[in-house]
């Protein structure tokens, strides 16, 4: 490989959120920190070189969108995932999570029921709660180690008058990458009942191999002017800190609302840095991202195997896609609290404990496998080893 993702870097003293909180948020310094979504991979040399020129500027003032901005993105979703937009349709925002809680606040109204899909990824549950909606849950139905939709009960609340679906589409933390028929379902029920779909497709290009990320707003043009689809550099090339997403809306008055709400905020112009990572990383980044691709897959399996040899009370939820493996640990407890104890003072490790992701994820723990091998594997033996010990 060109790419070499075997390389340990020290994030300590960086500010880094996942590697230097560990005090504050396990107890302890030395934890081995395989929780928040955040690679230890080096960007890619072109991003890295561009920012570097950015910097040398010097002068770090208010920045507009450039053409070659906006033909970035047009050309990465194009190539990577067949979906050809039109420019006009490309607003921003600081973070995916931020537009989805401006699209819970532009969309709906204090009360109204929003529809998501736990377990899921816990800010979903806050977007909702904290701008005063009601969160209505269509729970995944696992079986045989694979996550589905529960369409009639999503029909059911679509009836009911939820307002929104906010959709994690690849999913995370069950890691699926939903079906192009799955997906028309979808749109068909929330077509039929006017519910308004909100796609966080942040993870869309960390799929694995015989797998396909099908775009929601690229199956037809109906399901398009009925939906907002959230995307991002920062998962794709871990370029989170820079606070920059790209939000996609086909639809001329709901892409007028979000916009004035973006100004309302006065947070409508794009992150000086942000943009140039943006546009360097959909130009430059695709052979990079094939490459992690493969390491990311080889991470996948060497878990897989290291679980079913030494971990056999686990069973994996096997993913295909994100860089993230939700674990059912229920053999070993079901009590978050007995994991938390687990994790950070037997193991020394950090995955996240998954009652977070809602209810039924009580006794899972999802796992980062976006990290050297030498790393994973050094967290998985000892997390194996506290396991084994009791």
């Amino acid at each position: 490989m060109k790419h070499d993702f075997d390389k340990i870097i020290d994030r300590t003293n960086t500010a880094s959120y996942k590697w230097d909180q560990s005090e504050k948020l396990f107890g302890r310094s030395d934890i081995l920190p395989l929780w928040v979504a955040d690679m230890d991979f080096e960007a890619p040399k072109e991003v890295v070189d561009a920012i570097t020129r950015r910097a040398e500027q010097g002068i770090y003032g208010y920045t507009v969108r450039t053409q070659a901005f906006y033909d970035a993105i047009i050309g990465w979703l194009s190539r990577r995932h067949g979906w050809n937009i039109e420019q006009e349709w490309i607003s921003s925002s600081p973070g995916v999570v931020p537009a989805l809680s401006l699209m819970v606040q532009a969309f709906t109204e204090p009360g109204d029921g929003i529809i998501l899909q736990s377990p899921v990824y816990y800010p979903f549950y806050d977007v909702i709660k904290m701008n005063g909606r009601t969160v209505v849950d269509n729970p995944l139905i696992l079986e045989n180690g694979h996550y589905s939709i529960d369409f009639d009960l999503l029909e059911q609340q679509a009836k009911n008058g939820a307002k929104m679906l906010l959709l994690c589409s690849p999913h995370n933390p069950g890691g699926r990458v939903w079906k192009r028929e799955e997906l028309e379902r979808i749109g068909e029920i929330c077509a039929q009942y006017n519910l308004l779909v909100v796609a966080d497709e942040i993870h869309h290009d960390l799929v694995f191999s015989g797998h396909k990320h099908v775009p929601y707003a690229s199956l037809s043009e109906t399901f398009a002017q009925h939906s907002l689809t959230c995307v991002a550099t920062s998962k794709t090339f871990n370029l989170a800190g820079l606070q920059a997403a790209s939000v996609i809306i086909p639809n001329e008055g709901l892409r007028r609302k979000y916009n004035a709400l973006l100004k309302t905020l006065s947070i409508h112009m794009e992150s000086y840095f942000g943009l140039t990572a943006i546009e360097a990383s959909y130009t430059h980044g695709d052979e990079w991202l094939d490459q992690l691709l493969v390491y990311l897959e080889g991470n996948l399996n060497f878990l897989l195997e290291f679980v079913e040899k030494n971990l056999p009370q686990v069973k994996v939820i096997k993913p295909e896609g994100t860089y993230l493996v939700w674990m059912d640990c229920t053999a070993i407890s079901n009590k978050p609290l007995e994991l938390k104890e687990l994790m950070f003072n037997k193991a020394g490790v950090a995955f996240s404990e998954g009652s977070v992701f809602g209810g039924q994820g009580a006794g899972y723990l999802r796992v980062n496998i976006a990290c050297p091998r030498s790393i994973l594997t050094k967290a998985l033996e000892k997390f194996a080893l506290a396991v084994n010990s009791i």
